[in-house]
């Protein structure tokens, strides 16, 4: 059995839909469904069971989650918003919740994948590389990104490094991310706006060494990332902290060009001032260091930026039945 937390989430319902693929449905799935729209994100799905978040912390902690032929969990549950400001709610939900699910995975032997988040690296001045050495150096530039870089430290001061993988997300983008509001992707955004206007809107730059919409970004398609996740769960033996990006950075510009393409309009792009609340916290430039696909021999091919956008455009975003 495989146990994927945040299952009904964006990524989480990917690697749900990666896990299918493979022919593998006997997946506990466990989210905080409530009055969400997350649960369509499992309609075209198979897995044998599914469990209230609450109830699966409550149970991992007084043991009483006794599975058995527990192959690995991928904990992919967290408060994913990066503007959220509750620090004790993100202590609790993406640091201690995070700790408990560890230990209990590798008291059993079954494999661990943890999310992390690119948000950890803060405003990019240490660089983007996933060693040891760069992550001790990070400050994170909110909350969110602090939270998921203290679960790296807590894996690093017990030694778990080497039994599990610790997975920075860069920009994933695809289809299932619609519940997620204002924390949607800008290729999902930008169909709807343009839809509705014809038009697209991209902050202006407040730096004079970035063009307005030349801000970089690493923005990597949700099927390479769970294809990337899976070869992790085939592949034990590759553990740490690791990166997960397309490895390169590409501006908002060519993001906008490439869903107006995918939609068949021209480009008509409005640049709006940078908010208030971004000055000093927003990210010019994030590209993944992914130097260990190559040494490890991970096969997987990721998509060019403007194949995954029109993929997710036309096969989804466009299309009657939009879930993976």
């Amino acid at each position: 059995m495989y146990i994927v937390t945040g299952g009904a989430g964006f990524i989480g319902s990917a690697m749900v839909w990666q896990l299918n693929r493979m022919g593998i449905d006997d997946i506990l799935v466990v989210d905080n469904l409530a009055s969400t729209e997350k649960w369509r994100n499992l309609v075209n799905r198979r897995y044998s069971d599914y469990m209230h978040r609450d109830e699966f912390l409550q149970r991992v902690n007084e043991g009483r989650l006794d599975l058995s032929r527990l192959e690995g969990v991928i904990h992919l549950g967290a408060c994913s918003s990066t503007t959220e400001r509750n620090a004790d709610f993100l202590m609790q939900n993406n640091l201690h919740y995070s700790q408990s699910v560890c230990r209990y995975a590798l008291e059993r032997g079954a494999r661990f994948i943890n999310a992390s988040s690119a948000a950890t690296y803060g405003d990019g001045s240490q660089g983007f590389s996933d060693s040891l050495e760069t992550t001790l150096t990070l400050k994170p530039l909110n909350m969110y990104g602090y939270s998921k870089q203290l679960f790296d430290l807590w894996a690093y001061r017990g030694n778990l490094l080497d039994n599990l993988v610790s997975v920075k997300f860069f920009n994933v983008y695809g289809p299932n991310e619609y519940h997620k509001g204002d924390m949607r992707s800008v290729v999902c955004k930008a169909t709807e706006q343009i839809l509705a206007t014809g038009r697209m809107g991209l902050f202006a730059s407040d730096r004079p060494e970035y063009p307005d919409g030349g801000q970089l970004r690493d923005f990597v398609y949700v099927k390479d990332v769970v294809a990337v996740l899976y070869w992790f769960l085939e592949h034990p033996e590759i553990n740490g902290i690791r990166n997960l990006g397309s490895g390169q950075a590409r501006t908002w510009n060519d993001l906008v060009r490439a869903v107006f393409a995918a939609m068949g309009r021209p480009v008509q792009i409005d640049y709006i001032p940078m908010p208030a609340h971004l000055a000093g916290k927003y990210q010019y430039f994030t590209e993944a260091d992914m130097h260990w696909l190559s040494a490890a021999q991970c096969p997987v091919t990721f998509h060019s930026l403007e194949d995954g956008v029109a993929d997710y455009v036309k096969g989804y975003l466009l299309a009657e039945d939009r879930y993976l």
